[in-house]
């Protein structure tokens, strides 16, 4: 394989990474009542976990009877959480652009890479309007921070590829 198969096979093993990670991370959204009824007995309050994390624990408790009884009283409170998941599917979309023509369509990238770095400010901004502990606002950041990575080897290759051509 020459330089440029070499750029553009990382480039589509990037690509596709991301764009599973990036769907799946929305997908999530849809069935927190489910999931939280899995994960409350293994980090919750009196779980082994929960007493080596208790503020975590505490605040698992609080989300789970937040998204119970929010969504068990009003279920469309859960349709926020639909059009989340949708967004990151339709974002995640844009990125097959890239798979097919990475030179053409490096704005994707860019316009991922921007949003990853916008995760920092949003994430302190509305995390602390809504009083959301800031151990978990950093594991919202570690989104946009590792989200980049993959991103910013794929936008190095693309220009090199764009520089041979």
């Amino acid at each position: 394989m020459n330089g440029k198969n070499i750029l553009q096979r990382r480039i589509k093993i990037l690509l596709i990474f991301f764009i599973c990670a990036l769907a799946a991370s929305g997908l999530t959204a849809i069935p927190l009542q489910w999931e939280l009824k899995i994960i409350m007995p293994l980090f919750g309050d009196g779980s082994i976990f929960g007493t080596l994390f208790p503020a975590l624990a505490d605040w698992l408790e609080r989300i789970n009877e937040g998204v119970q009884n929010g969504y068990g009283q009003y279920p469309f409170l859960a349709y926020g959480t639909d059009w989340l998941a949708f967004g990151h599917v339709a974002i995640a979309i844009t990125f097959i652009g890239v798979l097919r023509d990475p030179v053409k369509n490096i704005w994707v990238v860019e316009f991922g890479m921007i949003a990853c770095l916008l995760i920092i400010p949003w994430t302190l901004v509305f995390g602390a309007i809504r009083a959301i502990p800031f151990f978990w606002q950093v594991i919202d950041m570690s989104f946009g921070a590792f989200g980049i990575i993959p991103l910013w080897l794929i936008r190095r290759d693309i220009l090199r590829i764009s520089a041979e051509e």
